[in-house]
């Protein structure tokens, strides 16, 4: 008797990719992140980490992550409903709060779950949500989870934003605003005093997912709410432990009335375990470190404009970031991906980005860039990028 081959329909869908030269190689790292990596026994410069700051290696959160295991273990043992928050998570949270200045916060396994975890909370069936287009795929995910209607509006086009909600004036249900505060494959950002502005005025809950804006954005990291001066007018922000903080987490943070509703009604939070004590303890550490000192920061900042500047002048196309995210625009997915080959042949770690993550036709490498980087990693790279941008004819 012949086995049905079920899943024969893998192989199309794979050689699809592999023709499309959409097909991800994941590469395994075989030690810490930093600004250099060791990939198949060889040293990379790491071109396309989230480690912002350099802080998943940083010794002093190894030292808190080593003591919270002797002192609570290496797991919670149980949901956080039950018997699995520790004070270590209080504590964490507690912090968070106190960093992103608002009332409370709440922590839970990683950025993509809190999205899932908040937004089916805020609306459901009957109910309206207004996303940007390029949003992440956690917002849409969490979207489609609450069964509200979604109304998509062009990228960073509020004026359009402002026709749908005037459409919508008479709607009797909830209506959401929810966008990135930094959108991770351009590195540009939303304009959330406008978005705040426009929730004011037709009664929506303003939401922004600032995964890509903590540890980067406002005083000492605090995000892009600070950056933009919108504190008090924002209602929910969602953040991640597992960027520039280094570990791993996500968390929303608002109104103490807020998240006491996603302690009670919270899928992800009340049916699966939270962090880790080692992962708890550790964030904690990070955001310790950020609200004693700028340097970090600063230094990531430094780095990022002496990239992008020096990127320009040699003639490459880093789109319309605002931020240390830098897309170097190639255009087709064959172009980007034997770009990030030759880079790797010579020692540089930047991956290609093509369809679905971005649209077709705008292809590219997105480097990321970290305060652990020195000018001569720099220098390297910016070097190597010319060289093979003319030898492709990528560049003039």
């Amino acid at each position: 008797m012949n086995k049905r081959d079920v899943l024969g329909f893998v192989d199309d869908q794979l050689e699809e990719l592999h023709d499309a030269n959409l097909y991800n190689e994941i590469r395994v790292l075989e030690g810490a992140q930093g600004a250099w990596v060791t990939i198949d026994g060889e040293e990379k410069l790491n071109l396309c980490s989230n480690n912002y700051l350099g802080l998943a290696a940083d010794e002093d959160l190894g030292v808190a992550a080593k003591e919270a295991i002797d002192e609570f273990g290496v797991g919670p043992g149980a949901v956080r409903t039950i018997a699995g928050t520790m004070s270590i998570h209080t504590e964490l949270e507690k912090t968070l709060a106190e960093f992103k200045q608002c009332e409370a916060s709440v922590v839970v396994q990683c950025g993509f779950n809190a999205n899932l975890t908040v937004i089916p909370l805020l609306v459901g069936k009957g109910d309206i949500i207004y996303s940007d287009e390029l949003n992440h795929a956690s917002i849409i995910d969490g979207c489609r989870l609450s069964r509200a209607d979604i109304r998509v509006y062009p990228h960073r086009n509020t004026d359009a934003l402002e026709k749908m909600l005037q459409e919508d004036a008479d709607h009797k249900g909830r209506k959401l605003v929810v966008v990135d505060g930094v959108f991770s494959m351009d590195g540009d950002m939303a304009d959330l005093p406008r978005i705040a502005e426009l929730c004011e005025q037709y009664g929506c809950i303003s939401m922004v997912d600032d995964a890509h804006g903590e540890g980067v954005l406002g005083s000492h990291g605090s995000g892009i709410v600070d950056h933009q001066d919108v504190h008090g007018r924002i209602d929910v922000e969602m953040g991640t432990l597992s960027k520039a903080l280094g570990c791993v987490g996500g968390f929303i943070a608002g109104e103490a009335r807020l998240i006491d509703y996603i302690k009670q009604r919270g899928r992800p939070f009340l049916f699966s375990s939270s962090l880790t004590p080692a992962e708890a303890a550790a964030n904690l550490a990070a955001i310790k470190k950020l609200m004693a000192s700028d340097e970090l920061v600063e230094k990531l900042w430094d780095n990022a404009r002496y990239f992008q500047e020096s990127m320009r002048e040699v003639g490459f196309d880093t789109g319309k970031t605002q931020t240390p995210i830098t897309p170097i625009m190639l255009g087709e997915a064959k172009v980007s991906a034997e770009f990030s080959r030759r880079l790797f042949e010579r020692n540089i770690f930047a991956q290609s980005i093509g369809f679905p993550t971005v649209p077709r036709g705008e292809a590219r490498i997105r480097v990321m860039l970290s305060a652990v980087h020195s000018r001569d990693d720099l220098d390297l790279a910016i070097n190597t990028f010319e060289e093979i941008g003319r030898d492709m004819g990528v560049l003039d």
